[in-house]
């Protein structure tokens, strides 16, 4: 087969064989394609897209670019299960999320992103913990997960090592917003995994990358369409993000949050209702639960009875950090040096916000990364964030900025104050979880 041919076939809008599929990932895999060749078939996939065939066979033959995990051999006695975000500001669902569905005796293999953009990743959370290893070899990670029943890390090199290549060039050829290779890139590494289940926390609003409804909808029928075809059922939740999920935005902060969500601390009603929602997907899909409403009560009743919270403390022991973290969590915390409100300017509600803009805003703090170079300030960030709709005072604090000094926190005072709305009306309430999805149907 030649490169070319096939690019000009999809460029051409013809739908491609498994075959050709296959060869073209092999060739991104080993560098056979040049970087010109994968940057045209990216763009040729961004303007011609993929039918319901082709994403499954690019899918799987992105899967098979490395290993794939196989659990069978240790005999876990319950489903493996996993939940992928498309990203959130202060979404730090799935720290108290995986040690949940692990209590109810699913495994939980969750392989974590970095930051993206404006959004958080949750391998650079979990970073904050001391000692944390978020890189464990094959062996390790296998082993915690048999033994815990939950391990949160990083993609390791083997896993679906053609995603990382072709991300890479999509990235500055501005072919990144394609829904089918945003897809496989999604599902190659879940399926790596060797999962029997998945709950997708498909993102919409002003804080998501797929801001609008209509194509958060279509990407999550996308990847459940894929899911089906390649064997991992799944079912796809679109929630809201036009406002910070929970309290908090910022690595140390949001860690915080998670540990008092775990420990019986206040829980923020938007982070709770996504949290629970995700669960009782997971342990649907696994046949841990008869109903969502079965796998609710399982997944409240884990954490109302601590076993959650004590299976976080194990994943962390297993995973060289602290074997104390949760007894002694203010022991670990890492406060920054300036804490200053960000004010009212007037009253009134607070009707709402850019959600985008303050995760830009929490960059701007160190809080994430402008080149991949860039080291994070896992200190920095927001806390105490009033949920749209609360009624103000003038000089009440919307939030407390965290910063390294003093400019760092005005200016991202100033950012704030460009992204948040305050009216004289109460807002209308929004649903924190929008839509369930469990076919491709359009």
């Amino acid at each position: 087969m030649l490169p070319q041919e096939i690019i000009r076939k999809k460029r051409d809008g013809g739908g491609l064989s498994e075959a050709e599929l296959q060869f073209v990932v092999r060739g991104i895999t080993d560098g056979s394609l040049s970087e010109g060749q994968v940057a045209a078939f990216a763009m040729a996939v961004f303007f011609r897209g993929m039918n319901g065939d082709e994403r499954v066979a690019f899918t799987r033959a992105m899967r098979d670019s490395g290993i794939v995990l196989r659990w069978d051999d240790l005999g876990l006695g319950g489903p493996v299960l996993d939940k992928h975000s498309t990203g959130g500001v202060g979404d730090k669902v799935s720290i108290p999320l995986a040690p949940m569905v692990a209590a109810c005796g699913g495994f939980v293999p969750m392989i974590s992103g970095r930051g993206l953009g404006h959004t958080g990743g949750t391998l650079d959370k979990m970073g904050v913990i001391p000692g944390y290893c978020v890189a464990p070899d094959i062996d390790t990670f296998r082993r915690v997960v048999k033994g815990v029943g939950c391990a949160i890390i990083g993609q390791t090199a083997d896993l679906a090592p053609a995603d990382r290549r072709l991300y890479a060039v999509r990235d500055v050829t501005a072919s990144v917003e394609s829904i089918p290779l945003i897809a496989a890139s999604i599902l190659s590494k879940k399926l790596a995994a060797g999962l029997e289940g998945l709950a997708m926390d498909v993102k919409t609003g002003s804080g998501a990358f797929m801001d609008d409804p209509a194509k958060a909808r279509m990407l999550a029928k996308t990847l459940v369409g894929i899911g089906h075809g390649a064997g991992l059922p799944i079912t796809a939740l679109l929630t809201d993000m036009d406002e910070v999920l929970g309290k908090t935005v910022g690595h140390a902060l949001e860690v915080d949050e998670a540990v008092s969500y775990l420990t019986g601390g206040p829980r923020d009603p938007r982070l709770h209702e996504v949290t629970l929602a995700l669960a009782a997907e997971m342990l649907c899909l696994g046949k841990l639960a008869g109903s969502v409403e079965e796998g609710r009560g399982k997944a409240q009743a884990a954490l109302d009875s601590g076993l959650a919270a004590e299976t976080f403390s194990r994943m962390v022991s297993a995973l060289g950090g602290p074997s104390n973290y949760l007894e002694c969590h203010g022991r670990y915390a890492m406060p920054a040096n300036i804490v200053k409100p960000f004010k009212a300017p007037r009253d009134g509600f607070l009707t709402g916000m850019d959600c985008r803009e303050v995760g830009v805003a929490a960059i701007g703090l160190g809080g994430g990364r402008r080149l991949a170079s860039d080291t994070i300030d896992l200190t920095v960030g927001f806390s105490d964030f009033r949920a749209v709709g609360t009624l103000l005072a003038q000089g009440d604090a919307i939030c407390l900025v965290h910063a390294a000094d003093e400019p760092s926190a005005d200016a991202a005072i100033a950012a704030l104050s460009q992204a948040v709305r305050i009216g004289d009306e109460a807002p209308a309430s929004q649903r924190v979880v929008a839509a369930r999805i469990t076919d491709a149907t359009p």
